[in-house]
């Protein structure tokens, strides 16, 4: 069986910078748990990644709270998970889901995907569609213990939305 670990932004802007919030931090050991599970198989991560025109973007002007730019420290991985990332792929994108890494999933021909990181409703979740499109018959993993939102219901509608999409969600 092919399988694959997507760690998803799990970067300092979201943990405890610009758009951090309380419990991110907790995630860090989770994901480190989750990167040894995945020893032997292959490993990637998504950063979140913009410039200095962001308030200029479409997303700019509907959240206008610049993070992740590149380059500074809240563009970096964030704690034990960012060692445990070094030497892996990454995916730099300025949106919330990667094209780019939904053709890299596509070429690959993986079994199973995992996701884990940053925010459950919106780049896991915008992720997790994309490799659900990439990999119909794969199985499509988020891990609840591994993944969080600043707004506690929109993380279960979002974990509700992904089992919906028959993405499996332990």
């Amino acid at each position: 069986m092919k399988k694959i670990l997507v760690v998803v932004d799990y970067q300092n802007d979201f943990v405890n910078g610009s758009l951090g919030f309380e419990g991110a931090e907790r995630l860090d050991e989770a994901i480190c748990r989750k990167i040894d599970e995945y020893a032997g198989d292959e490993i990637v991560h998504t950063l979140d990644t913009h410039g200095s025109d962001y308030l200029d973007t479409y997303e700019g002007r509907n959240l206008p709270v610049p993070h992740c730019i590149k380059g500074t420290e809240g563009h970096r991985n964030y704690g034990k998970t960012a060692q445990k990332l070094e030497g892996t792929r990454s995916f730099e994108k300025s949106s919330f889901g990667s094209l780019e890494l939904g053709e890299y999933l596509k070429r690959g021909g993986y079994d199973l995907v995992e996701l884990c990181g940053l925010v459950s409703n919106i780049c896991v979740l915008s992720n997790a569609v994309i490799a659900r499109a990439a990999l119909p018959d794969a199985e499509i993993i988020v891990d609840p213990e591994c993944t969080a939102s600043a707004d506690e219901e929109l993380n279960a509608a979002a974990l509700a939305v992904l089992k919906g999409i028959q993405i499996t969600v332990p």
